[in-house]
């Protein structure tokens, strides 16, 4: 080819590869610039298809949340409105503020707002609002009130079955007694073997009706003794009918010299059976303690007393006397030392008491004290004869220094009560195992539980004259000097008021034995002289004395004065002897800011059971409280109990 020609072919190739390289770049520009066409545009139609679709779904689930609400809410009244418990929201004053319909049918009303609670449930009257719950009974129905203070909310609940149910059970809990004839040996002394026969098949006749009346299984273990087995509901009609057993028994044998009396001991509410038989015996034994005659009811911690109309029988043989002073001279040989303590406030008779058990301890050469503190109006002469005779006045000791005399092996023989709250030194019975009650006080349900050995003789004038039985077969050889012997004819001159209560033969017994010993009469007298203006403080608390019930007097002192026990007792003793007077009662304020109230009777009625409901306790016709308050609030107590107990059995008999 020619040269030029192959010249100029280069030069078109070469533009038109220039002109190629040109388009080729054109063309892949644009086709970039396409691409990120398409790209954007495809990027804002998804864009644009999420926000559509997101509105989407906002408004659908706006909706369906809507109708949900509205789902919830009414699903909400009608569980509200057919709860089976009822909700009460009330404000600050207890009054109702909204309710659901559940309230209304237990009221029987359309509604309640606006209503105070207490109007609702008048049991809620006496409560205070906390936390907690109690039961409420509303027509024939019983419910639950369970509050919620803090948010004002009253929760209402029928427990009516479940409460039917559980009374049932309690009703049907087994119930074990004990019946025991108390005087049999007495009664029969003197019969011949008919006359025993047929006076013991009266007596069995009559338990055996009334068993079968309240549909009691009956069971006799002994002559003298019945096992009763039965339920708590019957339990409650025997107490409702207040054991009327008692007084047919001793009505039907009315025509013997000495009526025959019955003691019962029930118990009900122990942990299992033989707990529960432990009980029954407990219980009849607190119904002999107290003198026989009456039931003695222990329902778990619940003590309850019925009957007890009639004095103690007094023992025609001194056996149980004899081997008690046996047991208390084998006592006292074992122990170190003896200590000795009567009851707060001690009178004559603590005193008198507590001197002749430390002439048994010195009998056997063992060193005996009487723990005493202070000295009170009614033991004040009594303590400066004492005083004369320096050998029996070291012996007595203040609780402090008896503290630091007792040991394991001490002996602590508590004279003339049997109640731990009432003896001086409590602490003194915590020291030794080794523990004597001597005692003619009626058993109440406090009792030193801890005791070896215990003498409690409720016939018994005063204590003074059980230990002066004790001391004549403790030792071959008494000897009592002049102050001693005086100081337990003191102790008994005193509680039987001169010989002219609660005296039977063996009170003269022990008095002619202590004559024997040198007793001075003269001395007891001289003891016993009144001071002129204590006689007169007397008279004015007389003068005050009102007559209740036809037969009672009561006397309260003024507000604001005080007066020693000795004297408001003695105040007693004075009204009773009044014309038409059965029963008197003294209320004052003694020295150490207490209420005291002393109770007499001349035995028609019982004041032991006045007493015990005032939270005191003693005889049948000797008894005594002390309470907190004022003479007027304690007054008025006293009337209500009297009130009571004319309405429930009866004040005289």
């Amino acid at each position: 080819m020619p040269k030029f020609l192959v010249t100029r072919w280069h030069g078109m190739h070469q533009i038109w590869s220039f002109v190629l390289m040109v388009l080729m770049s054109v063309a892949l520009a644009w086709f970039e610039w396409l691409l990120g066409l398409l790209g954007l545009l495809l990027t804002g139609g998804v864009l644009f298809y999420m926000v559509m679709a997101e509105r989407a779904f906002r408004k659908d689930l706006k909706s369906y949340l809507g109708t949900l609400s509205y789902r919830v809410k009414k699903v909400g009244n009608d569980v509200i409105s057919e709860l089976p418990f009822g909700i009460i929201l009330y404000n600050e004053d207890r009054i109702v503020e909204w309710h659901n319909p559940y309230i209304a049918g237990v009221v029987e009303r359309e509604t309640v707002i606006g209503v105070p609670l207490a109007e609702l449930f008048p049991s809620l009257q006496q409560v205070k609002e906390r936390e907690g719950t109690i039961e409420a009974t509303v027509g024939s129905q019983v419910y639950q009130l369970i509050f919620k203070p803090k948010e004002r909310i009253l929760y209402v609940k029928n427990i009516t079955d479940l409460w039917q149910l559980g009374r049932k059970y309690d009703d049907e809990k087994l119930v074990l007694g004990v019946v025991m004839i108390d005087n049999l040996e007495e009664v029969t002394q003197g019969l011949d073997d008919h006359q025993r026969s047929s006076m013991l098949a009266k007596v069995t006749t009559e338990i055996t009706e009334w068993a079968q009346k309240f549909h009691i299984y009956l069971k006799r273990l002994t002559s003298d003794r019945f096992l009763l087995v039965t339920d708590q509901r019957t339990l409650k009609q025997l107490e409702q009918s207040r054991f009327v057993v008692l007084d047919e028994v001793r009505e039907i044998t009315g025509d013997h010299k000495i009526p025959v009396t019955l003691s019962i001991g029930f118990a009900a509410g122990a942990e299992n059976i033989i707990e529960l038989g432990q009980w029954a015996h407990t219980s009849l034994d607190i119904a002999l303690g107290r003198g026989g005659d009456q039931a003695s009811v222990k329902v778990g911690s619940r003590q309850s007393f019925y009957g007890g109309k009639s004095n103690a029988v007094e023992k025609r043989t001194r056996v149980r006397a004899r081997v008690v002073a046996h047991a208390l001279r084998d006592l006292i040989r074992e122990s170190h030392n003896v200590v000795i303590m009567g009851h707060k406030m001690p009178d004559m008779d603590a005193i008198g008491a507590a001197i002749g058990v430390m002439k048994a301890a010195q009998l056997f050469g063992k060193e005996a004290y009487i723990v005493l503190e202070g000295v009170n109006p009614a033991i004040q002469k009594m303590m400066e004869l004492i005083r004369e005779d320096e050998r029996l006045s070291k012996r007595f000791v203040s609780p402090e220094q008896a503290l630091a005399l007792i040991t394991p092996q001490t002996l602590a023989v508590v004279v003339d009560t049997h109640k731990v709250s009432m003896v001086k030194e409590p602490k003194l019975l915590s020291l030794t195992d080794r523990i004597v009650v001597v005692d003619h006080h009626r058993r109440s349900e406090e009792f030193i539980a801890n005791a070896i050995l215990v003498y409690m003789e409720p016939y018994a004038s005063s204590t003074c004259e059980l230990v002066t039985e004790l001391l004549q077969y403790i030792h071959d050889r008494v000897v009592l000097d002049v102050r001693e012997s005086t100081a337990l004819l003191a102790g008994i001159t005193v509680d039987t008021k001169s010989f002219s209560l609660r005296t039977g033969a063996r009170t003269f017994e022990a008095a002619s034995f202590l004559r024997r010993n040198g007793a001075d009469s003269m001395m007891i007298q001289r003891m016993l002289k009144e001071d002129l203006e204590e006689y007169v403080r007397k008279a004015e608390i007389i003068k005050h004395a009102e007559v209740l019930h036809e037969h009672v007097a009561i006397a309260v002192t003024e507000s604001g004065r005080k007066y020693s026990q000795l004297l408001i007792a003695q105040s007693a003793d004075t009204l009773l002897n009044m014309t038409d007077i059965l029963a008197s009662f003294v209320i004052g304020e003694r020295s150490d800011g207490l209420i005291g109230i002393s109770a007499r009777s001349l035995g028609h009625m019982n004041v032991q059971v006045v007493m015990e409901r005032m939270g005191g306790g003693g005889h049948l016709t000797n008894a005594a409280a002390q309470l907190e308050g004022s003479v007027v609030e304690v007054a008025e107590r006293l009337k209500r109990v009297l009130d009571e107990i004319e309405t429930e059995e009866g004040l005289f008999e």
